[in-house]
C-alpha cells in the first residue's frame, strides 16, 4: 500500500488571508452549548460556543493583523500556539484502491465516530466512506464484504 500526501504549510500560509469562522471545521458545531455559567458584573449568566468561537477567531484575526503591522514574530509564534485543531488546510492526497479498501474497511473507519471519516451521526453524505462510495466499481473493490455472495449456477 502506498500514498502520496502534499499539504499547505501553516507557517506560510497562516497569515496570508483573514480569519474568519470558514477558516475552521464547523459543519457540526453546537453552538448554544454551555461552556461557562456565572453571574459576572454585566449580568451574564451564561456563555455558549458560539460566542466563545466568535471570541477567539476576534483574537486570533487580532494576532494576524498585528504580525503583519509589525512583522514581530512573537505574534506569529502566539497566532500559531493558539491555533485550535479545527483549523482547516489544504491537502491533497493520492492513494490506490488497495489503500482506500484498508482505511474503509469494519474493523477502520467504516463506522467511525468523527462524522468526517463516516458520518455515522451525520446526514450529510459528506465523509470519507460516502465518497469511497462513489469511486468506480468500488462495491466490488472496496465494501465487497457488504455484497450478498453469488453462487455461480451449474
Amino acid at each position: 500500500m502506498a500514498t502520496v500526501a502534499n499539504s499547505t504549510s501553516t507557517m506560510h500560509k497562516l497569515t496570508s488571508k483573514p480569519i474568519t469562522i470558514d477558516c475552521f471545521e464547523h459543519d457540526d458545531m453546537q453552538s448554544d452549548l454551555i461552556y461557562y455559567s456565572v453571574n459576572d458584573i454585566y449580568g451574564t449568566q451564561s456563555n455558549d460556543i458560539g460566542m466563545l468561537s466568535e471570541f477567539m477567531i476576534e483574537q486570533l484575526e487580532f494576532l494576524r493583523q498585528k504580525y503583519l503591522d509589525t512583522k514581530d514574530k512573537r505574534y506569529w509564534k502566539e497566532l500559531v500556539r493558539w491555533l485550535p485543531e479545527s483549523w482547516l488546510q489544504t491537502r491533497t492526497w493520492t492513494a490506490n484502491y488497495e489503500t482506500i479498501r484498508a482505511i474503509c474497511s469494519s474493523g477502520q473507519r467504516r463506522n467511525h465516530k468523527l462524522n468526517e471519516w463516516s458520518g455515522q451521526d451525520d446526514s450529510s453524505k459528506n465523509n470519507f466512506i460516502a465518497w469511497a462510495r462513489t469511486l468506480p466499481y468500488a462495491q466490488y473493490l472496496i465494501f465487497d464484504d457488504e455484497n450478498i455472495p453469488f453462487q455461480l449456477e451449474k
